[in-house]
């Protein structure tokens, strides 16, 4: 990796991380409905997601100790979301509720396990810079936030630096507060269109590049679905493919991949520092991602550390 890991090996938690928690709503159907037209549910399922809290479980399926600061809703759905991300084993002792509901996403499955994201979320469940507290952000090795909260990721991701903790940023959209953000991101982590709209480029190897010359991060990659992922390290393009599973629901593969890119980064600790050792945390990312696909909701698939070691030895590549 282009960087090493913060802290100690006896520090209390492997990964902290800032972000958002959602209940997701998904309404699965042969096909994206059009405008004044009725079609049959083949399926409706209320699952437990959201980016970081999503990835932070992942971490902890794989067998890393991972904490979640964050916000939770006071309605009966909050107290789900909680629950279910405290039985994952991702400690909660950071977090707190609001007086609001608790954010929600609407998700519209079709047969080819492709989503549509509809969300709501109160401005009361935000974290504000203040917040965040120093020693509860800088108790792990890796510092990961998505940008929906980007004043309190930001200042989250200062103390992180100063404290020489790595972060680790998801983003998936442009905004207010992000620059600031991203230039304090050792790893930047973005969806597939995510580059190209933010930058103006037209292709993403260019975007990637100007992402990377403007705000400077050790490594800078992007998700492409099945077909894997791109990563920028030193000016050094990295293409990792994709893996051929059976796909039921691609909710949550993208927080997958960033939970399997922080288990891949804390189990290759210790091994020797170059490209390839890039590359392998990536393919473990990439693995992870696609076994999260198997099922309905973003957790349901999360997988464990023997599911990936098998489809790591199976070879099974997308072409």
């Amino acid at each position: 990796m282009p960087m090493p890991l913060g802290g100690q090996m006896t520090a209390h938690w492997d990964v902290v991380g800032v972000g958002v928690n959602t209940v997701d709503l998904l309404a699965v159907v042969d096909a994206f409905p059009a405008p004044d037209t009725k079609h049959e549910l083949r399926a409706l399922s209320e699952l437990p997601g959201g980016e970081t809290a999503t990835a932070l479980a992942a971490c902890a399926r794989l067998g890393w100790r991972a904490r979640y600061v964050g916000r939770f809703g006071s309605d009966l759905r909050g107290q789900t979301a909680r629950i279910d991300l405290a039985n994952s084993g991702v400690d909660l002792s950071a977090c707190t509720t609001a007086a609001a509901a608790q954010a929600v996403s609407v998700i519209f499955v079709d047969n080819q396990g492709r989503r549509t994201v509809l969300w709501s979320r109160s401005l009361e469940l935000d974290l504000q810079p203040a917040d965040v507290d120093p020693a509860v952000v800088t108790a792990g090795r890796i510092l990961l936030s998505d940008a929906h909260q980007p004043e309190a990721a930001t200042h989250a991701a200062r103390c992180a630096r100063t404290a020489g903790i790595p972060t680790i940023l998801d983003i998936d959209s442009t905004g207010a507060g992000r620059d600031a953000l991203l230039r304090e991101t050792d790893i930047l982590i973005t969806s597939a269109d995510f580059p190209e709209a933010f930058t103006g480029k037209s292709a993403l190897g260019a975007a990637l590049r100007a992402l990377a010359g403007e705000f400077r991060p050790r490594l800078v990659c992007t998700t492409l679905g099945r077909h894997g992922s791109l990563a920028l390290v030193e000016d050094r393009e990295i293409r990792t493919e994709g893996f051929d599973v059976p796909v039921v629901d691609s909710t949550g593969a993208g927080d997958a991949f960033r939970g399997g890119f922080v288990a891949g980064w804390l189990a290759s600790a210790g091994t020797s520092a170059g490209t390839p050792q890039v590359e392998a945390v990536l393919t473990y990312a990439n693995a992870v991602a696609a076994l999260a696909c198997r099922r309905l909701g973003a957790r349901s698939g999360l997988p464990t550390v023997d599911e990936v070691a098998r489809l790591l030895t199976s070879n099974r590549r997308t072409a």
